[in-house]
């Protein structure tokens, strides 16, 4: 299990990694990689109950990536997790023929559930988290969300159902980076005040005020983790394009390919951020 010095450096790594499958495919979700990162950091590399050698372990804990357009930061985690190689998704990435596709497929070790389809991710989650209580299994199934993915009435079902069955093996994360691809989220279809609308859903709600910090989530999933009776939802407010004031906070990096110059800064800074954590 790593510690957390070493998850904030290895996410400013899988950001730097992130940033090579985008360049290297011509394509990508950039901004939502970015604001991801910490939370997918902290699940694969402490929280979580996986690993390649227990892929097929039906007493393994279960993620989804419902909001599958932020592909290459999973990637880029499943490859330093040991389900896939770097070398390979880079060199594939977004390739006619390639399976390395944009949006996660199940055919690849690591996925459990095909997603891009908003709105999907937490209705599964529901399904695999009753199972294995069904099944009498010690799994453990997390889900994220994006903010502007909960205007999907889907998840409003997700969340009646998930607190009707008192699911306390499940987590869903929302990744609250209040921006979409057509604009703020509060512009496009308000969801403030979050928490309340959650709660009174009859969930256990725990915001993470900075979602980007390793320490505040692992806080956060150990509270779910002691929860009995019903499932958690974290609301981890983070940074859209966080790494470099080139892409945070603007809606218009939601899918974008750097520039020469942008790319330049972009790495500079990683790479600052990344250095900084080792001193």
């Amino acid at each position: 299990m790593m510690e957390t010095t070493e998850l904030n450096k290895l996410s400013w790594q899988l950001r730097l990694d992130t940033l090579d499958i985008i360049m290297a495919g011509g394509g990508g979700h950039i901004g939502g990689d970015m604001s991801v990162m910490e939370i997918l950091t902290e699940l694969y590399f402490r929280e979580m109950q996986v690993s390649p050698d227990r892929a097929e372990d039906p007493n393994r804990d279960y993620f989804i990536l419902s909001k599958g357009h932020s592909m290459e930061a999973y990637y880029a985690v499943l490859c330093a997790r040991g389900f896939l190689s770097l070398e390979d998704v880079r060199s594939r990435f977004s390739q006619f023929g390639s399976p390395y596709i944009g949006h996660p497929h199940n055919t690849l070790p690591g996925i459990e559930m095909n997603s891009g389809s908003l709105g999907h991710g937490l209705p599964v989650a529901v399904g695999l988290a009753l199972a294995a209580r069904m099944d009498q299994r010690p799994s453990r199934v997390y889900v994220v969300t994006g903010d502007g993915e909960l205007a999907e009435g889907s998840n409003w079902e997700g969340f009646m159902s998930g607190a009707m069955y008192h699911l306390d093996n499940l987590c869903c994360i929302i990744d609250r980076n209040r921006l979409q691809i057509s604009g703020g989220t509060e512009d496009v279809m308000a969801l403030d005040n979050l928490k309340d609308k959650l709660s009174a859903f009859g969930w256990q709600v725990v915001d993470a005020m900075d979602g980007n910090s390793i320490e505040e989530l692992h806080a956060a999933f150990e509270t779910a983790r002691k929860t009995k009776g019903a499932p958690t939802a974290i609301i981890a407010h983070t940074v859209k394009g966080r790494g470099s004031s080139v892409m945070e906070n603007k809606a218009s990096w939601h899918h974008h390919v750097p520039n020469p110059e942008e790319l330049s800064q972009i790495r500079r800074d990683l790479l600052q951020r990344k250095e900084a954590c080792a001193s």
